[in-house]
């Protein structure tokens, strides 16, 4: 150690914290963990604001844990040199997560996948849903850098820079490799962590002034599609040719073009889905606009309105039978009304016909006149 100038950085930490009997805690776990939690204290606020509960976030999360599991560490292993010699030829390795080695380019695809068909199940937006996940994922990948450092799994090229750094533990990953073991190499983790905590900052920055779907995806995409490509330039990774073209770029900068490229006509097409209008002020941004399943309360409500409606009918047809008779009976004439009608003189019918009596008067009073 004494060989090395005192500007350099020395780590020599075991990846390995304590042995319980067959099993290893190691560094690496733990900061997956530990950012699991961070991801969610950052995202708490966010999510209340959103109109995503926390029983929902828990419901997404474990699906989103498995998924990012299994998509960062297969797209880990299909790049390797040993895939089949290796990999293949003894698959426990391909679980073997706690011996280092995760693409974080395949955890992002699937998770998100992952988020767009919970998002159907819940019934909510499914730009807000990715939205809040990269905000978690922009969290909680700081501490899996971490994880890295310690490891000594993401190492650069041989630096004399004053912030080199140095891995003397013999269990280390970059110690694997006597190349990369005691010397000292670019901190290519440390640069992962520094651009993971700016894109943090700016993305909490515009969690809270942006009001429209997608916005928070397409930023993190694209910061970490740039970010990656540049990165890769002085980590010590691999160079591979893709489709016949020899640029001397790694496998995870060919990966960070065809994003990039894929992300140009995908902006444009998020930017006009109808999940991506602005969301008014006062509205629930994961639910508006998305058709929602009845409460059951509702639902009861509603069919105990229908029984009490069903009850009333017999007694609505009643009542309506009897205004009809009652407005019949004031239409058809009374039996007084039958009478015969009355004379344009105002005497009555009978007045006018003479008696028997009053004939024969006439009649013995008429010659006397004579």
């Amino acid at each position: 150690m004494g060989s090395f100038p005192l500007a350099y950085i020395y780590l020599n930490i075991d990846p390995v914290i304590v042995h319980l009997g067959p099993l290893a805690l190691r560094w690496y776990g733990l900061m997956y963990v530990v950012g699991i939690v961070i991801g969610l204290w950052t995202i708490r606020k966010y999510t209340e604001r959103k109109g995503i509960n926390q029983d929902m976030v828990y419901r997404i999360l474990w699906w989103c844990i498995a998924a990012g599991l299994i998509g960062g560490r297969l797209y880990f292993v299909v790049q390797q040199d040993n895939f089949f010699s290796y990999y293949l030829a003894q698959p426990w390795h391909i679980i073997a997560t706690w011996e280092g080695g995760m693409a974080f380019y395949g955890a992002i695809f699937l998770v998100i996948a992952t988020l767009i068909w919970r998002a159907r199940v819940e019934r909510i937006n499914p730009l807000v849903l990715i939205d809040a996940g990269v905000l978690f994922a922009a969290a909680g990948q700081i501490f899996g850098r971490i994880g890295n450092i310690i490891n000594g799994d993401i190492i650069g090229y041989p630096s004399t820079l004053p912030w080199s750094t140095v891995y003397l533990n013999p269990n280390s990953w970059a110690c694997l490799n006597p190349e990369t073991c005691r010397v000292p190499v670019q901190p290519a983790a440390a640069y992962e962590l520094l651009t993971n905590i700016v894109v943090l900052c700016i993305m909490l920055y515009l969690a809270r002034r942006v009001r429209r779907p997608g916005i928070l995806m397409l930023f993190y995409l694209f910061a970490y599609t740039i970010t990656q490509f540049v990165i890769f330039f002085v980590r010590a990774n691999v160079v591979v040719t893709f489709l016949g073209l020899d640029w001397g770029l790694k496998q995870a900068q060919w990966t960070s073009i065809v994003v990039f490229i894929v992300l140009l006509p995908l902006t444009y097409w998020v930017l006009r889905m109808r999940y991506s209008r602005p969301v008014p002020v006062g509205e629930v941004a994961a639910t508006y606009g998305i058709p929602q399943k009845p409460r059951p309360s509702v639902e009861a409500e509603a069919t105990e309105l229908d029984g009490q409606q069903a009850d009333e009918e017999p007694g609505v047809g009643q009542e309506e039978a009897a205004s009809t008779r009652q407005a019949e009976a004031q239409e058809s004439p009374t039996a007084e009304e039958k009478k015969e009608p009355v004379s344009e003189t105002g005497e009555d019918s009978e007045a006018k016909e003479e008696s028997p009596e009053q004939k024969s008067d006439e009649e013995v009073t008429k010659p006397a006149d004579a």
